[in-house]
C-alpha cells in the first residue's frame, strides 16, 4: 500500500512540473501581460487532476505489471508489517529463495538496520520467510535449454546476493545443469583453475596455473554461456588437449551453470561460507571462564535460566546468542526459544514523579517509552529530567572487547555440554 501510494505520489509530482511548463510556454505573454495570471494555478490544478483520474486504483510495479503480493500463511501479515510497512515492498522479498539459516540471518540484519519487532516476531518472519521462499523457490524452464524461459519464475530486477544485491538480470543457475557443467569442468578445466575455480595453484608449471574464475570479468558479466563461449572459441586450450571449439552449446550453458553456482556460493549467504564446527574448545576451560574471570554465574546458572541449552540450541546458534543475545536464533526440535529481556528505563521528573517503562527511543532530545499499560509515553531531555537506562545484556557488550578466541570456543564448548 506505502508504495502504490508512493508512485501515485510522483506521478501526481510529475504531472504538476508537466502541467507548469505547458502553462509557462503556452500563456507566457498573457501571464506577463497580468491578462491570464490567474489562470495560471487554476489550469494547472484542474489538468493535474485530471490526469490523476486516469490513475488506476492499484499502481503498477517497476516492470508495468500489478505490485506483488506475499502469499498467504502464517506470519504474512506481521511480515507486512515489520519489513513492509516503511522500509520496502514485498518485491524485495521475493524472487530469491534462502535457507532457514540465511533467512534468520538476512532478519538479525534487518534488526541491526532498524527494524522494530519483538523476538517472538521476529521468529515468526524468519519462520515464514524460510517456508514460502526456500533454496529451491527460483527454478528455470526448460523451454529454451538451460536458458530461462520467457514464463520461468525467475527473479526480475534480483540480484543474487542478500537482499536482491547484484545485476537486475544475474544468471539465474539451474541446479542440474551445473551439475552436469561440473563433469566438462573437471573434464577439462580443473587442472589450471583448481577444485574451486579459485585459480591455479602456485606449485603448478607456470602455464598451468590458471585465472580466478569466481573473480573473472568475463564469468561475471556472462549470461548462460553468451561470454564464456566466444572466450573460449578464440582458441583457450582444454586440459583434455581437445579445442574449445569442440565444445557443444549445451556444454557452455551447464559449464556456465556451474561457474555462476561457484560465484554465488562465495557470497555471504553461499553454501561455502555456512559455519562449519565451532566446537573446538576446552569445556573444563570454558567452566573455569564462566564461574571466574568471565564472572558469568552471577547472572546466570547452569542449573537455572541455562539449564538444557545445549539440548535446545545447536553450537553455532549457542554461539551467536552468548555473543549476541538479541540475535534471533531457532531453537532445536521445535522447543521455545529463550525470549530476549527488553531495554527499560527509569524517568525522574523534576517534580518527582517517577515513569517506568520498556525503552522506545532515546537520543540528546528526548526519551521515550511504554509503561507497564502499554501507554506511550514521551519526555523532553532536560537538565532537570533524570534518565537511567537499564540494558540487562550490557556486561555482554563490556565483555566483547575482553573476550579472546579461546574464551569464546571454551565458553560455546561449555554450554554445549549444558543438556
Amino acid at each position: 500500500m506505502c508504495y502504490e501510494l508512493r508512485h501515485m505520489f510522483q506521478f501526481m509530482l510529475a504531472v504538476l512540473a508537466a502541467v507548469r511548463v505547458f502553462v509557462r510556454s503556452r500563456f507566457e505573454h498573457e501571464i506577463r501581460s497580468g491578462v491570464c495570471a490567474h489562470l495560471s494555478i487554476p489550469v494547472g490544478f484542474g489538468l493535474l487532476l485530471t490526469f490523476a483520474a486516469t490513475i488506476p486504483a492499484q499502481a503498477p510495479g517497476r516492470d508495468g505489471r500489478s505490485s506483488p503480493q506475499l502469499p498467504d500463511g502464517a506470519g504474512r501479515a506481521v511480515t507486512q508489517k515489520v519489513c513492509g510497512a516503511t522500509c520496502h515492498g514485498p518485491e524485495i522479498i521475493m524472487g530469491k529463495g534462502r535457507t532457514r539459516d540465511q533467512w534468520t540471518a538476512v532478519v538479525n540484519a534487518m534488526v541491526g538496520r532498524g527494524a522494530k519487532a519483538t523476538e517472538a516476531e521476529l521468529m515468526q518472519i524468519a519462520e515464514y520467510l524460510s517456508s514460502h521462499f526456500g533454496p529451491n523457490m527460483v527454478v528455470t524452464s526448460a523451454s529454451t535449454g538451460n536458458r530461462p524461459g520467457a514464463d520461468a519464475p525467475r527473479a526480475s530486477g534480483r540480484g543474487p546476493g542478500p537482499l536482491g544485491a547484484g545485476a537486475a538480470d544475474s544468471h539465474v543457475v539451474d541446479d542440474a545443469g551445473a551439475e552436469r557443467g561440473k563433469s566438462v569442468y573437471i573434464a577439462e578445466c580443473v587442472t589450471c583453475h583448481g577444485v574451486k575455480a579459485r585459480g591455479g595453484d602456485s606449485s603448478l608449471p607456470r602455464n598451468q596455473q590458471g585465472a580466478d574464475l569466481i573473480r573473472s570479468l568475463v564469468v561475471l558479466r556472462d549470461r548462460y554461456g553468451n561470454g564464456i563461449g566466444p572466450f573460449l572459441a578464440k582458441g583457450h586450450p582444454l586440459q583434455s588437449g581437445q579445442p574449445a571449439s569442440s565444445l557443444k552449446t549445451e556444454q557452455l550453458a551447464d559449464l556456465a551453470h556451474f561457474l555462476h553456482q561457484k560465484v554465488y556460493n562465495t557470497l555471504r549467504s553461499g553454501t561455502e561460507l555456512q559455519i562449519q564446527n565451532v566446537l573446538t574448545g576446552d569445556p573444563k576451560a570454558g567452566e573455569a571462564y564462566f564461574n571466574g574471570a568471565g564472572k558469568c554465574n552471577t547472572c546466570h546458572s547452569p542449573t537455572a535460566d541455562l539449564k538444557g541449552i545445549g539440548r535446545k540450541y545447536d553450537p553455532p546458534t549457542i554461539q551467536s546468542k552468548f555473543l549476541f543475545p538479541r540475535a534471533v536464533g531457532f531453537a532445536r526440535g521445535g522447543a521455545t526459544p529463550v525470549a530476549a529481556k527488553p531495554v527499560t528505563v527509569t524517568v525522574t521528573q523534576s517534580n518527582g514523579e517517577v515513569v517506568e517503562g520498556v525503552l522506545h527511543t532515546l537520543d540528546d532530545f528526548n526519551v521515550a517509552l511504554r509503561d507497564s499499560q502499554g501507554n506511550y509515553r514521551s519526555f523532553k531531555i532536560t537538565p532537570e529530567l533524570k534518565v537511567v537506562k537499564h540494558d540487562p545484556y550490557a556486561m555482554h557488550v563490556i565483555l566483547l572487547d575482553q573476550y579472546t578466541d579461546k574464551d569464546m570456543h571454551d565458553i560455546v564448548a561449555y554450554l554445549e555440554t549444558l543438556k
